[in-house]
């Protein structure tokens, strides 16, 4: 059985507990992903706000990703949206990862990108090496497209067009 997980939209009172979610995981996510620099920290308050602002314009869609008991566990988002399509981003907390968090993660944000948003079509990447990440992707209708570079890696992009269920 899958874990229970909603989603909450970002909002402007999530700053704090989100910044404390980010350093608490630094380290975890830096193991799979590029590390988001210490500036990213200094000014994550800007940056918080940006967000919100990218968010308000419509080009993105960024979503806290919770637990039954209303814990911050990951996020998941929605970014570049354009022609009824968006690119996928997801990153789950160390104390939530191997659990099936990521892809109920994944399956409620395809239903929202297409009940909530509109949306027809959702494009992800991962490294090769990052078997979780692709497995989640796989596990929610995304096929593989092309191999790409991702951060100086080998990497694949997947498109997903069963959005809405």
């Amino acid at each position: 059985m899958s874990p229970t997980v909603r989603l909450e939209r970002l909002r402007a009172d999530h700053a704090r507990v989100l910044l404390a979610f980010e350093r608490e995981n630094r380290a975890h996510f830096a193991r799979s992903i590029p590390d988001r620099g210490d500036a990213y920290f200094a000014e994550f308050a800007a940056r918080h706000e940006a967000l919100l602002a990218e968010q308000e314009a419509g080009v993105c869609h960024f979503h806290l990703v919770l637990d039954e008991e209303g814990d911050l566990i990951g996020r998941v988002n929605l970014v570049d949206v354009a022609d009824g399509s968006a690119e996928l981003g997801y990153r789950i907390g160390e104390g939530a990862a191997g659990r099936g968090v990521a892809t109920a993660a994944v399956r409620e944000i395809r239903r929202v990108a297409g009940t909530t948003y509109g949306l027809v079509a959702l494009t992800a990447a991962t490294t090769l090496d990052n078997l979780a990440s692709r497995r989640v992707l796989e596990r929610n209708d995304f096929v593989e497209i092309e191999p790409i570079t991702l951060a100086d890696r080998p990497g694949v992009s997947y498109r997903c067009a069963h959005l809405g269920h």
